[in-house]
């Protein structure tokens, strides 16, 4: 009985996948391509790094030119010596047998075809075979305009009328006497230089002829071509000989300059015991006797500015340690006079805040010398971590926003919305913002500060510009170094030690960055930190620019012709990476500083670091508003938690440069 049901089609096996297409074989042409580029790149990189190469190449090239031109002259007059002295033979010659077989011809008394074709033949056998050194044959031809003939073409050689050219027949069908010029005599694979004599002749019955000797010149140009091979061998091997002249000779001038350049690396990296060996007493022997002398000399002052340097820096190290237990005590005996001030006459009350203050900065001072004493014995290691920027700059503004307020500046931070994740040593880097920002509001001469902060794929920038008095470029080349001032007459507001933008440097060159410097009188200056987002990798280029030139401040336009420097106060920032405008801070009074501002709220990266580092501080009590006495150049109504000549509070940390604008 059958189902009534279709029976299910049975399932089909999983296609097979489509097998891989093998990788395509490089052709011979690539190959060789490849192989050819590769020996060229060799050749190239050997001829600018080797001088004996290019010596050696250049006097074979020009001697093989000289060789060349000379050859050419000489291969010219012998071939036209020969050529002349074989056409005055065959001249000769060919002139006398034409004018007898002419001669002859004429006086002919045949009257029929067969004895005149019996006559032609025994008289041309008279001018056949060898000429003067060279084969020789004829061609009779009939004139076009003859009829009624007896003779034919006639020719000896295997020769035919084709090899004569139609000038040379022409001209002997016009003219009486004889002619010749040059041919190319045909051969079974090849054609060799030949003369043909034509003269015109009259046969019975007084029919005219042209008549034509040809001489094969393929001797002569067998000797032309055994000079020009003699003249190339020759040639060759001069060149050859040539070229290991000039390789000899340029190698006893070259090799003693390779040893030197080769020394002079070594002593460079710091070989100092390396000599040149000198040999003979000519000029390069002096050349390495005067360079062995240079480089002793040079050995002694290193070595002995080393040392100087070594113990230099073990007395500031030294002194700076044994000056930190009595400086603790001289400021534990300060601060116990300062707590007590309020007990003293106005007199006293005022010496006693300028011994704290002086004692404070004095203390900042010894830290920075053993910070650089550290930086100096290659001992500065770097904490780092992987950290959002954003707060670090922003804990810089809270401190410097007071010191700020007081001298009339504005700090604007321009921040990108996302963060600004970077490895870094946050000890370091705050000092290093914190000595620009402090820098800018000295210089600032009461004129807003932008404080940037940008990223890219590769690293991370903080910009601090001010509208001050600026530098110029040799200020701003000499900004970072120790102890340097730009106008030392000028009147500080706050005191430093003149080596906080050297640690700075320091700093900065720990973590693989750069930390550079831009000024122009009367326009401000601007400082840019660029840092590698994971140490060690190389910095290519700044998320910012340095120049503010290549910058515009909102609503600002530039008119034809017209470059910066700006000197409108914001600057519009460059829009990858972040969001603009960013977050803007200005100075925070103190009644609102412990708001945490809008970027940080719960969650946000350095939050809690940032409400841990804003948190109110014990208050102090308040200094007096005025020298009774009025005889103090201490500014009176700095706050009493800050240096009146400082600007920094006890808490700061070494290397970081209040002062004036100098290192």
């Amino acid at each position: 009985m059958k189902s009534s049901a279709a029976a299910a089609p049975a399932a089909e096996p999983p296609a097979d996948p489509p097998p891989e297409a093998p990788a395509r074989r490089r052709s011979l042409t690539e190959r060789l391509t490849e192989r050819l580029t590769a020996r060229w790149g060799s050749l190239v990189t050997a001829w600018r790094r080797s001088l004996q190469l290019r010596a050696v190449a250049t006097t074979v090239l020009l001697s093989a030119l000289a060789m060349l031109g000379a050859g050419i002259f000489l291969s010219n007059q012998i071939a036209d010596g020969l050529f002349q002295e074989r056409f005055g033979q065959v001249q000769e010659e060919s002139v006398r047998g034409l004018n007898q077989v002419k001669s002859n011809f004429e006086s002919a008394a045949t009257t029929d075809r067969s004895s005149t074709v019996a006559f032609v033949n025994d008289t041309l056998k008279l001018v056949q075979g060898d000429g003067a050194s060279v084969q020789r044959d004829f061609i009779l031809t009939p004139l076009p305009s003859s009829e009624n003939i007896y003779v034919t073409n006639t020719a000896s050689g295997g020769l035919t009328t084709a090899v004569i050219p139609d000038s040379l027949a022409t001209t002997v069908r016009d003219n009486p006497g004889v002619y010749w010029e040059s041919i190319s005599f045909p051969h079974a694979t090849y054609d060799t230089p030949g003369l043909a004599f034509g003269t015109k002749v009259q046969l019975p019955p007084g029919r005219e002829y042209a008549l034509y000797l040809v001489y094969d010149l393929e001797s002569v140009q067998q000797t032309l071509d055994f000079i020009h091979r003699v003249l190339a061998i020759g040639g060759f091997l001069l060149l050859c000989v040539t070229g290991g002249i000039a390789w000899y000779t340029t190698r006893l001038v070259v090799r003693p300059v390779s040893n030197a350049a080769m020394v002079s690396e070594k002593l460079a990296a710091g070989e100092l015991q390396e000599r040149l060996e000198v040999h003979g007493e000519d000029e390069i022997a002096r050349l390495g006797t005067s360079f062995n002398r240079m480089a002793t000399s040079l050995q002694d002052q290193i070595t002995q500015l080393a040392t100087l340097s070594q113990m230099q820096q073990r007395f500031v190290s030294d002194v700076s340690h044994e000056l930190r237990t009595p400086l603790t005590t001289v400021r534990m005996a300060a601060e116990v006079l300062h707590d007590a001030r309020s007990e003293f006459d106005p007199v006293n009350r005022r010496s006693a805040e300028l011994l704290y203050n002086q004692v404070e900065r004095f203390q900042t001072l010894l830290n920075d010398l053993l910070e650089i004493s550290r930086f100096d014995a290659g001992v500065a290691l770097l904490d780092a971590e992987v950290l959002d920027l954003v707060p670090v700059v922003r804990r810089v503004v809270e401190t410097a926003s007071l010191h700020a307020e007081n001298l009339g500046s504005e700090l604007r931070v321009h921040v990108p919305g996302d963060g600004c994740m970077v490895e870094m040593d946050p000890r370091r880097i705050e000092r290093i913002i914190r000595n620009l920002v402090m820098n800018a509001v000295e210089h600032g001469e009461g004129n807003p500060i932008d404080i940037t902060v940008a990223q890219d794929e590769h690293a991370v920038a903080v910009t601090v510009r001010d509208h001050g008095i600026g530098m110029d470029p040799d200020e701003a080349a000499r900004v970072f170094d120790r102890f340097w001032r730009g106008d030392p007459a000028r009147a500080r507001t706050t005191g430093g030690s003149g080596l906080g933008l050297s640690i700075a440097t320091e700093d900065t060159r720990l973590h693989g960055g750069w930390l550079q410097a831009w000024g122009q009188k009367g326009e401000g200056a601007c400082f840019r930190l660029t840092l590698p987002r994971t140490l060690g990798d190389p910095v290519g280029s700044s998320p910012l620019p340095l120049t503010p030139r290549s910058q515009l401040a909102l609503g600002q336009t530039l008119s034809p012709g017209e470059t910066g420097p700006y000197t409108a106060s914001l600057p519009t920032l460059p829009s990858a990476g972040f969001a603009l405008p960013g977050n803007i801070l200005r100075a925070v009074p103190p009644a609102e500083r412990a708001v945490a501002p809008p970027a940080l709220q719960d969650g946000h990266p350095g939050a809690a670091a940032h409400a841990a580092d804003t948190a109110p501080a014990p208050a102090r009590d308040a200094r007096p508003d005025a020298d009774p006495d009025g005889d103090s150049a201490v500014d009176p109504t700095a706050p009493a938690d800050v240096d009146p000549e400082h600007g920094a509070t006890a808490d700061d940390e070494p290397g970081t440069d209040q002062g004036g604008r100098h290192a």
